[in-house]
């Protein structure tokens, strides 16, 4: 079986080495020229996320590119503490969350493919898929697939191409910039991930064990975001602006000696169609997410659908399987990421009841109400019978 990969982030590289396992031949193309390097801002992994990692054999590669989380802490506006509860797991969980730059998340899984026999193009954007499995690419390529796994985001060109009213994404009222900074006075909270609930969004922070800096991300509620050519100068002031009242991101901001990419958070309604009967999507493409998911959903999509293909030699049933084992449990998550924005996005009144239900709920209810996102066991995928295992050449331009 041929398999055509679009799209080289964390879904697609993850979705290429699962498809790799059951014997298919598998290319993955990717639109950017650059294969890897620190881009971007870093992503968290809760331990569903890490458990399918394991599955494709990623596990320890990339646990040695981050560090181990093991709690999150909560805080006011004013420093008051909220809640202090384990990091995206059960407080028995051995597996601990890892965070760690996501420019070395992709680098790590798209290393792992080229040793598993993934043919790997840089450099090719895609215009179109046709119901025949053909892709075709701008610069004239055109490639043809038993199957075409549409891992292009949340601007997704096989969304499209399955349903022509598809839903387009709208801005989501937030948009995010990170950097970092030495550890300062007040701030240093080694190992631990913080999240301060504010006037203006949520502010993170963590410092990774033995690293001397922090790690931070703000999260800001806005009408428009900034326009891009702002320069860091400008974009550092008007942080300096809204986070004046708040003592440990003011600190925190105000030491900044990086500041990587902004970026701006998007939201998308429903996807109908996820697959007909040779095309599937997964990822962003299917279901743009956050509550801290959106790599470990990703990851964990990649896994289930190399699951589903491996048990059954029709390719149209093996994404039914797909779709069956993932739209309800997505669509549970995206409840969750709803009910986080709109506590992030909250007045001060409603801001200040949050606090205290969120007190309440993360100390109380937290490890029972979230044992089922945590507790994912993903389902192994199946080799054919004596796969090829061959050595892929390197990126393609």
């Amino acid at each position: 079986m041929r398999v055509l990969v679009v799209g080289g982030g964390v879904a697609g590289t993850v979705s290429a080495l699962a498809l790799r396992r059951t014997g298919a031949e598998v290319t993955l193309f990717e639109a950017h020229p650059d294969p890897g390097g620190e881009v971007g801002s870093f992503v968290s992994l809760a331990v569903n996320g890490l458990r399918g990692l394991a599955a494709v054999d990623c596990l320890e590669r990339v646990r040695a590119r981050g560090w181990a989380i093991a709690r999150q802490r909560m805080w006011t506006a004013k420093g008051r503490p909220i809640a202090d509860v384990p990091r995206g797991r059960r407080a028995g969980d051995p597996l601990h969350s890892v965070t760690l730059m996501r420019g070395h998340l992709v680098g790590e899984l798209r290393a792992a493919a080229e040793e598993a026999g993934v043919e790997l193009r840089t450099g090719e954007r895609l215009v179109a898929v046709e119901p025949d499995g053909r892709a075709r690419f701008a610069g004239g390529r055109v490639e043809t697939g038993d199957l075409v796994v549409g891992a292009d985001g949340i601007r997704s060109v096989v969304r499209r191409a399955l349903d022509p009213a598809a839903p387009t994404p709208r801005y989501a009222g937030v948009w995010v910039i990170s950097g970092r900074s030495p550890v300062v006075c007040d701030a240093s909270s080694e190992g631990t991930f913080n999240m301060t609930v504010g006037a203006h969004g949520a502010f993170i922070h963590v410092e990774p064990a033995g690293g001397g800096e922090v790690w931070w991300q703000a999260q800001v509620n806005a009408a428009e975001p900034p326009p891009p050519s702002l320069a860091d100068a400008e974009r550092l002031r008007l942080l300096d602006d809204l986070y004046a009242a708040e003592p440990v991101a003011r600190q925190i901001i105000a030491a900044t000696t990086r500041l990587h990419r902004p970026s701006v958070n998007h939201v998308l309604d429903p996807v109908r169609v996820w697959h007909d009967d040779r095309t599937v999507l997964v990822g962003d493409a299917a279901h743009p997410l956050g509550a801290g998911q959106g790599a470990s959903m990703a990851i964990e999509d990649g896994v289930a659908l190399g699951a589903s293909i491996g048990a059954t030699t029709s390719v149209h049933e093996g994404l039914i399987g797909y779709e069956a084992a993932r739209r309800g449990r997505v669509t549970r998550v995206l409840r969750a990421s709803d009910d986080n924005r709109e506590v992030k996005q909250a007045g001060p009144l409603r801001r200040r009841l949050a606090e205290i239900g969120m007190s309440v709920f993360f100390n109380r209810f937290y490890e029972r109400a979230t044992g089922w996102l945590y507790d994912y066991d993903p389902t192994p995928i199946r080799p054919a019978a004596g796969p090829e295992r061959r050595r892929a050449p390197r990126w393609r331009r």
